[in-house]
């Protein structure tokens, strides 16, 4: 297989909850993943010289070593001994640097194309240990879905499937470091938990208002502080029929969901109309069928 093209999705966090930090400097959590139908195209060829080439859309990524997707075909060029090269063409649809885990779902994408392409017939077990060495959400972003995350985000447990819905994306002209909103968390301190329980037992029920009504990120007790326009987005998202809304990961991209498509496309326009975002996408979860 000389070519592949692949969909790399992006990912909501339904919950979010820090439970300590490591002396190393990694956060222990427990978050509740939910992939979502907003992805990016990875294109993969294979090139006769040996080197890695990374081509996108956006022009403010890099496209060397600094660029996680080089990062992961690197990783197994290096491993398995590959003499041939790799061109990667980097489709971006996801937000960037906005907690939808767009580097680490391309990352993951080629992990996978990888070893499909020089057939070296690793399981998903195996993508997900390589993936942890990339970035703690790579595994996740291998395995997608509805799962609990747990330690630093690579212990994954599959989850009951999230109920259908729909979900407004939406992306103010912001962008954050996960890192320093980390950081700033552990300065300030947790003052509430967000209910993870709530949300297992509402999917364990299918119940997708007990979903939406445990929803909660503490990340947000940092960023709306900074940032009063993720407060306005969420109030007009709930105005506008969401049953709950929410930032995603470490921000700055806010999501609502909603039980009808009609409603959530009027959401979108009404957040565009007031100026308060550029980028609104109405999309579906993507939920993978298990063995």
């Amino acid at each position: 297989m000389d070519k592949l093209e692949l969909k790399a999705l992006g990912k909501i966090n339904l919950g979010l909850d820090i439970l300590g930090r490591r002396e190393n400097g990694y956060h222990d959590v427990r978050m509740v993943m939910q992939t979502v139908y907003l992805y990016d195209r990875v294109i993969m060829e294979k090139m006769r010289e040996p080197g890695i080439e990374i081509r996108t859309n956006l022009g403010f990524l890099p496209v060397n070593e600094n660029n996680i997707a080089y990062k992961a075909a690197d990783l197994m060029i290096r491993e398995f001994d590959i003499r041939e090269g790799m061109r990667i063409t980097l489709e971006k649809h996801i937000p960037v640097a906005a907690g939808m885990a767009g580097g680490s779902s391309n990352a993951a994408a080629v992990l996978f194309g990888m070893n499909r392409m020089f057939s070296l017939g690793l399981s998903e077990e195996e993508l997900k240990k390589r993936g942890v060495i990339l970035g703690a959400d790579v595994p996740y972003c291998i395995m997608r879905g509805t799962v609990l995350a747990e330690g630093i985000g690579e212990i994954l447990t599959p989850l009951p499937a999230m109920p259908k819905c729909y979900v407004l994306i939406a992306k103010p002209p912001l962008s954050a470091s996960t890192k320093t909103v980390y950081e700033k968390i552990d300065q300030e301190g947790i003052s509430r938990h967000p209910d993870i329980d709530g949300i297992l037992a509402g999917l364990d029920a299918g119940d997708l208002k007990k979903i939406a009504g445990s929803m909660g990120n503490v990340l947000e007790q940092v960023m709306l502080k900074e940032h009063p326009v993720l407060g306005q987005i969420k109030e007009t998202m709930k105005e506008a029929g969401a049953l709950n809304a929410m930032m995603s990961g470490s921000g700055p991209t806010v999501f609502g969901i909603y039980e009808n498509r009609r409603t959530a496309k009027a959401a979108a326009e009404k957040l565009k109309h007031t100026g308060l975002v550029k980028q609104a996408y109405v999309t579906n979860v993507h939920n993978v069928r298990r063995k």
